[in-house]
């Protein structure tokens, strides 16, 4: 059976899949074949015919082929999905119960995230191609050991872009409660179908713990702190107090209950994190640790310019409210602001605050969320551990 077979167009700027980069956008391919169907596999290949390797195409999408295999002709079926799922579980910690299972692109599954939470997989299927066979797909995970429910969290903005609607829904076809689970040794009461992102930010999950080793006998702030990791762990630790701040009623309630069933101590308030460092601006050395976990500011390059100047504006007000010798956890999960354009930020923010500012360390996203040299994009979360003398 023949394979429709994409072509680069012969373009002024040079495409990125050239250089590795797994993406071809709708402009950088020439008239497609007619006998491409979107949520299938085709070949691409160069201006000159070489190949380029297999990929999903899809023409209702900007991104109009997405490579999973480097090699033209490869299979993109129940078989060859769920073995390529297969082996992203095995590149995981087999004991690691509450993880990322698969991560898109990274794994050589675009459009695929799959997370763990204990006994619950939560699912999300953001491409044509992974949705044309999510049955196929959904079946695979149900019969992983000790798996006793998938969450089907299709409900990200995304899938619009791919031509697809927007649901929740579960494997079984029943209503999956919020819970009570065990992470990093903190309880925490997750909705596992209507909390942010799959429920819980698993990508922090190692930073909780190691922030709050820091804590003992400091004076705390958790800004932005969602659920209250971050405060729950450096309560544990024998913070001196911790504060916890969001905006988001909802998310303060739950750091509240968190707190109360871990039998910890925190102050958690619903408050605008820039209106609070405003109107405590003169309390010089209030707090001995700041952590800063914050939304994306820029999900996009276009917004790149006024995510800078946020970012730098909340480190400095952050660094005047630091006391000698403290602590700032400093974190951006907005992937256009690569490591190098936060840095610079953090260092204009130490020079206007007239702080010197020491690198403790440069945490990243776990294992579990793999980074592909090839695929930037794969790459959203980065941070600093500073202490300012």
């Amino acid at each position: 059976m023949n394979r429709p077979v994409l072509k680069l167009r012969r373009c002024p700027r040079r495409p990125r899949v050239l250089d590795g980069h797994p993406w071809v956008f709708a402009g950088e391919v020439e008239r497609p074949p007619q006998d491409a169907a979107d949520g299938h596999a085709a070949d691409l290949v160069d201006p000159r015919g070489r190949s380029l390797g297999s990929g999903i195409y899809n023409s209702r999408s900007k991104i109009v082929w997405r490579r999973f295999a480097r090699d033209n002709g490869a299979a993109w079926d129940e078989e060859a999905v769920c073995g390529r799922i297969d082996a992203a579980v095995a590149r995981r910690d087999p004991s690691a119960r509450f993880c990322r299972l698969v991560w898109s692109e990274a794994d050589d599954l675009p459009g695929l995230v799959v997370d763990r939470y204990d006994d619950v997989l939560v699912l999300q299927a953001l491409t044509l191609g992974v949705d044309r066979l999510l049955a196929e797909i959904v079946g695979h995970l149900r019969a992983l050991p000790d798996v006793t429910e998938v969450i089907l969290r299709n409900d990200a903005p995304v899938r619009r872009q791919e031509g697809l609607a927007r649901a929740v829904s579960t494997v079984s076809g029943a209503a999956v409660p919020p819970r009570w689970f065990t992470v990093e040794g903190i309880e925490y009461r997750l909705d596992l179908t209507g909390g942010q992102k799959t429920g819980f930010y698993l990508d922090q999950r190692e930073q909780h713990p190691a922030v709050g080793a820091m804590a003992a006998g400091r004076r705390v702030l958790d800004a932005f702190c969602h659920q209250g990791g971050f405060a729950l762990h450096c309560a544990k630790a024998g913070a001196a107090s911790v504060l916890a701040l969001d905006s988001s009623a909802e998310a303060v309630e739950a750091a509240r209950a968190n707190a109360a069933r871990n039998g910890l101590t925190i102050t958690a308030e619903v408050a605008n994190v820039f209106d609070y460092f405003t109107s405590h601006r003169e309390a010089r050395g209030l707090f001995d640790l700041i952590i800063l976990d914050p939304p994306p500011f820029a999900r996009a390059r276009s917004a790149l310019d006024g995510a800078l100047r946020g970012y730098k504006e909340l480190n400095l007000r952050a660094l005047r409210l630091l006391s000698p010798g403290g602590i700032l956890a400093t974190y951006t999960c907005s992937q256009p602001v690569d490591r190098t354009l936060f840095r610079s930020v953090l260092a204009d923010a130490a020079r206007d605050a007239r702080r010197s500012a020491t690198i403790l360390a440069e945490p990243r996203q776990p294992a579990d969320h793999p980074v592909r040299l090839d695929f930037p994009e794969s790459e959203y979360l980065r941070g600093y551990l500073l202490r300012a003398p």
